[in-house]
């Protein structure tokens, strides 16, 4: 749509969610047995900043997810998604589909050890609205349909992968590799779209370790073939019964974005990218996180304005960062809400901000959702704000409103 947790009464209980080193998703109602089927509909508008009439937009998706046990260790997974938009980008198919996971595991019984291979979508960092440890983000995203961070770490492309990984009783190790299968990205709708998750071939390992029932940490080492090594590391700490904090740090030797936006020639640089933040929950089930982010390869605000002269280099720009799901700006605020029950039972908030600091350009989207046991139905607002040459108010959708149902199978 543009440019193309922890209660008093409950803590024990909410511990090892809280401390999670993946940023928390939202959770369709559960499907009878290790299936999840749904469907969704979504009807709106998008009014327009460079011209007077609105766009009617729409979509109809199918959500497929499923696991399943094949005996004496082995179990599979699949998970796939496929969306009918209107209308489509240009140069775009109108229907796409993204073969999130495919993949086997194998774990004897009894052992620590877990071997898997196929598609897998590794997710990394406990960052809610930028994770510079989920290093196999780029690339991911089919099609975007929505500005909801979570969402769109559920609805990514897995990458194919060998992953081993071995666990005890306070951490685990992984080590996964994942092989060059394609040399570039497929625009065709059904393909599964390799060229995107596997263009080179690169290698991660992660140690995770839980201090105690209230802190918990990862260490990685993310290394492609013919360029430095990548370090992070992330941290997950209960401040209090109903504070949780999270840190997310990752360095690297790489060219800066605009360089590889524009495919300038240039040396690498080092360079961090971090991410922190604050969720305090209250006992009336309203949850609020302040997050602050830093992408030391965005531009500064300087450069910034001196691209923004240059139509053409800052839309190329702005592509590459929504295809990397990078920063666009150097340093960056999120504020992110969710309030359950509200004024109802089934009824519940989410909400959140973007601000970019460098140019003070703002994304707001709020959705109300009421829920039934089978069927969903939501309302959702996101309002692009800024001046014309700023990170959100470039884009060409101003406001987008739209009406969603979700039946669960």
């Amino acid at each position: 749509m543009a440019l193309m947790q922890a209660l008093p009464a409950q803590c024990a209980d909410m511990d090892a969610d809280a401390l999670s080193l993946e940023s928390a998703t939202e959770v369709a109602p559960e499907a009878s047995g290790r299936t999840k089927i749904f469907v969704e509909g979504a009807l709106g508008n998008a009014s327009q900043r460079y011209q007077t009439d609105s766009n009617n937009i729409g979509r109809a998706s199918f959500d497929f997810s499923h696991s399943m046990k094949l005996g004496q260790g082995y179990s599979a997974v699949v998970s796939d998604r496929l969306d009918h938009v209107y209308p489509a980008d240009a140069g775009a198919d109108a229907t796409i589909n993204s073969l999130r996971e495919a993949y086997l595991s194998w774990q004897p019984e009894g052992n620590n050890t877990v071997v898997e291979f196929g598609r897998i979508n590794l997710r990394y960092g406990p960052g809610y609205g930028y994770n510079p440890t989920d290093f196999f983000r780029d690339g991911s995203l089919r099609n975007q349909t929505t500005a909801n961070p979570f969402a769109l770490r559920e609805n990514r492309l897995g990458t194919v992968m060998l992953r081993g990984q071995r666990l005890w009783s306070d951490g685990a190790l992984s080590v996964a590799y994942s092989p060059k299968l394609a040399n570039r990205p497929s625009s065709d709708g059904w393909s599964l779209d390799l060229g995107s998750t596997n263009n080179r071939n690169r290698g991660l390992m992660a140690l995770s370790t839980q201090f105690s029932q209230r802190v918990s940490s990862q260490v990685l080492l993310y290394k492609e073939q013919d360029k430095p090594a990548t370090v992070g590391s992330s941290l997950t700490a209960l401040l209090s019964d109903a504070a949780v904090a999270h840190l997310e740090w990752s360095r690297g030797k790489e060219p800066d974005l605009l360089s590889r936006a524009l495919a300038l020639p240039g040396t690498d640089v080092a360079r961090n990218r971090f991410t922190g933040g604050v969720t305090y929950t209250t006992l009336g089930k309203l949850s609020v996180t302040t997050e602050y982010q830093y992408n030391g390869f965005a531009l500064k605000q300087s450069d910034w304005a001196a691209v923004g002269a240059m139509p053409a280099s800052q839309v190329a720009y702005l592509l590459e960062a929504q295809r990397l799901q990078e920063l666009v700006s150097r340093k960056a605020y999120l504020i992110y809400v969710t309030q359950k029950s509200l004024w109802l039972k089934d009824l519940d908030l989410t909400a959140f901000l973007r601000v970019n600091a460098g140019d003070h350009s703002r994304l707001a989207w709020v959705e109300l959702r009421h829920h039934w046991s089978k069927f969903d139905v939501a309302l959702q607002l996101q309002q692009h704000m800024g001046r014309p040459s700023s990170e959100y108010g470039v884009l060409p959708d101003r406001r987008v409103i739209q009406m969603l149902g979700t039946y669960y199978f």
